[in-house]
């Protein structure tokens, strides 16, 4: 009974003292507990286990992935629970498409990036909400917008990772 106790005042001491020191966000949109709102996205980002360069050659498509539990969400607020199951840092971007755009067919610049112009949001801080710098391996991150109907494109926007496979088609209805 001793042992659950003081287990339980363990638990709550690092919870606050982790909230205190910024390591969780409870400022991002979301239910008033925190958590998401909405429709809920689970996202899975995944590669073929090693960093970009190694080997010898650049990265094809196919050696990498983002994967979303939905491919069609209602309209309004909508929240991406993203976890980085790969061996690489990797960030999920949400970005508008237009009506005649293929997916995963957006131009890229000599860094292998995307243009992020017209970006609704971000999920890319580690064990936190919205933008930072890259979501580490193992961890989860998370963003809530509001999306209009329409389509949109889930993209890592890494230097490389795009063109590697990262990609996936949003439809809000």
């Amino acid at each position: 009974m001793i042992v659950a106790v003081l287990v339980t005042a363990v638990i709550a001491l690092v919870a606050s003292a982790a909230v205190a020191g910024g390591l969780i966000d409870r400022s991002s949109s979301g239910d008033a507990s925190g958590g998401p709102s909405g429709a809920v996205v689970n996202i899975s980002l995944t590669d073929s286990g090693g960093p970009m360069g190694e080997g010898t050659g650049p990265m094809h498509p196919g050696a990498m992935g983002l994967n979303a539990d939905r491919a069609t969400v209602p309209h309004g607020a909508v929240s991406f629970l993203v976890t980085n199951a790969g061996a690489v840092k990797h960030e999920m971007v949400i970005l508008p498409m237009a009506d005649s755009q293929v997916v995963g067919t957006r131009p890229f610049g000599g860094d292998a990036k995307v243009d992020e112009a017209g970006s609704l949001g971000e999920a890319s801080r580690s064990g936190g909400v919205g933008a930072g710098e890259g979501i580490a391996p193992g961890a989860s991150s998370r963003v809530t917008v509001t999306l209009a109907p329409g389509r949109y494109e889930l993209v890592c926007n890494l230097m490389g990772h795009y063109v590697s496979g990262m990609y996936r088609q949003l439809t809000v209805t």
